[in-house]
């Protein structure tokens, strides 16, 4: 559970993400935060059934090719990978930026190649650490985690008690029903943004479950980790963005969560306001500082293990080379897939930092169209297995059939959203690529798109190489029996 809740970096999430809720949907952005959590649980509940008959560390990988054949689990296992590749590279320079602020060399914190310098070591370190072990890896990330939500609690509650005191910003407001009334939000089309963006800081649960085969009881443990972890987050999720708009509102001058200089690092700012700069508070404002460097820390070694542990059952069934299947005879670890996730994650980050930085942003924002993609395949592959028993019990039906149909359809609605209207609209991002047919398009959206169509032309060359599990898969397409 640990590893689940890390994995989704909590703080750096929020700091990255609440000001543009808030600049979508306005007052409303703790509904929108609580309604984000709604597709995570139903697919949370799709991982769940699934690990119960099939643990396999390659999760939407071997699932989704025993629903739907090894073509469309070898796209689930590249969903996989191609997300966490890219999302490596905003959590690297999080990291990086965010440990020269922590040690006051606010110089080096703004220069892109000390910031990529730092952030290249983080990775490094965090793929070694995944080497030597997943108890070690479990262990850390038990420790980071406590700081993290203790902090977070912390200045939440601080943040509360100051908009009831006398002593509130002008900004402050007092905490409204209306907030929590999605009727409320604008149009449709902010309501669906807003979502968008929320889903997103609750990506990464799912590492509970990458990691089931090394698991006590993994047919039960990684699953019920999974569906806790995303009820953890929802309570995390909603205190904090309640009580930041309850003390920041949501003005675009001063402390308030639309501030441009605000938007990309709200706990920055929030915290300074409501823990200050001198004493105790300046103490806790560079624990603020810390946490969130932990969180992108933490969240990048909990990123490396779904993505080795994906390539490495991948191997083992013969959809990619060999070598990715091999274990460390003493860490009991996957040792290609581990080194070659963290060698990957190090070129591409550092290629794009080296071309532009408006691609690398553009890069990271596309990462929410590989989560849609894999987490939706998980949730159609799930009712799809289980099509024969949904009828034998309340219990199948509503956790097997109900719960992650709709967590597929929802998540397939913001796919096609995003990638055909938000992303692929000229203005949205900050590059533009001119596509034959198509004309000026967003560069978000030709990454994301762009990117799952590799996955296919590599697909077709694995497939010419070596294509015994295109042809003979040992995952053969199945379904659930009656009898079960």
């Amino acid at each position: 559970m640990a590893i689940g809740l890390a994995s989704t970096a909590p703080a750096y999430s929020l700091a990255a993400t609440l000001g543009f809720i808030a600049l979508a949907v306005g007052l409303q952005s703790p509904i929108v935060v609580i309604l984000g959590f709604i597709p995570m649980l139903c697919i949370a509940y799709a991982y769940k059934a699934m690990n119960e008959v099939d643990p396999d560390c390659g999760t939407t990988f071997t699932w989704s090719a025993r629903a739907f054949g090894p073509r469309t689990g070898w796209m689930g296992g590249w969903g996989i990978i191609i997300a966490d590749i890219i999302v490596m590279a905003n959590l690297a320079q999080i990291a990086g930026q965010y440990g020269f602020e922590l040690v006051g060399a606010e110089g080096l914190a703004e220069s892109r190649g000390w910031t990529a310098l730092a952030g290249v070591i983080w990775i490094a370190v965090m793929t070694g650490i995944c080497y030597v072990g997943i108890e070690i890896s479990a262990a850390l990330q038990r420790w980071l985690l406590i700081l993290e939500v203790v902090l977070l609690v912390i200045l939440s509650l601080s943040a509360l008690v100051q908009v009831y005191s006398s002593d509130a910003p002008a900004e402050a407001l007092h905490v409204q029903a209306s907030w929590f009334n999605p009727f409320e939000i604008g149009s449709a089309s902010a309501l669906t943004q807003g979502v968008l963006l929320a889903v997103f800081i609750y990506w990464g649960w799912d590492t509970a479950v990458s990691v089931n085969e090394e698991t006590a009881d993994r047919e039960r443990t990684p699953g019920r980790a999974a569906v806790i972890s995303t009820v953890l987050l929802l309570l995390i999720y909603a205190l904090v963005s309640t009580s930041a708009q309850a003390f920041s509102g949501i003005g675009d001058k001063g402390i308030g969560l639309t501030n441009p200089d605000n938007s990309g690092d709200v706990l920055g700012s929030f915290g300074d306001e409501v823990f200050g700069t001198q004493g105790v508070g300046g103490i806790l404002s560079k624990l603020l500082v810390l946490m969130v460097l932990t969180s992108a820390a933490a969240s990048t070694q909990t990123t490396i293990l779904p993505t080795a542990r994906t390539s490495f059952s991948m191997a083992t069934h013969k959809a990619l080379p060999a070598v990715f299947g091999r274990v460390h005879p003493r860490f009991l670890t996957p040792t290609w897939s581990t080194v070659s996730m963290g060698v990957v994650s190090i070129a591409f980050y550092a290629v794009l930092t080296a071309v532009s930085g408006n691609v690398l942003e553009d890069s990271i924002a596309s990462v929410g169209l590989g989560i849609a993609f894999y987490y939706g395949l998980t949730g159609f592959a799930c009712v799809w297995y289980f099509r024969k028993v949904l009828t034998s019990s309340a219990s199948n039906l509503w956790l097997k059939g109900i719960l992650p149909l709709a967590g597929g359809l929802m998540l397939l609605y913001f796919f096609c959203y995003a990638a055909f209207d938000v992303y692929a609209d000229p203005e949205y991002g900050t590059t533009v690529i001119n596509l034959p047919l198509l004309g000026d398009t967003g560069g978000v959206s030709v990454i994301g798109i762009g990117s799952l169509l590799v996955g296919m032309a590599v697909m077709l060359i694995q497939r010419a190489v070596q294509g015994s599990w295109f042809q003979r898969p040992d995952v053969p397409t199945s379904t659930a029996s009656t009898a079960e």
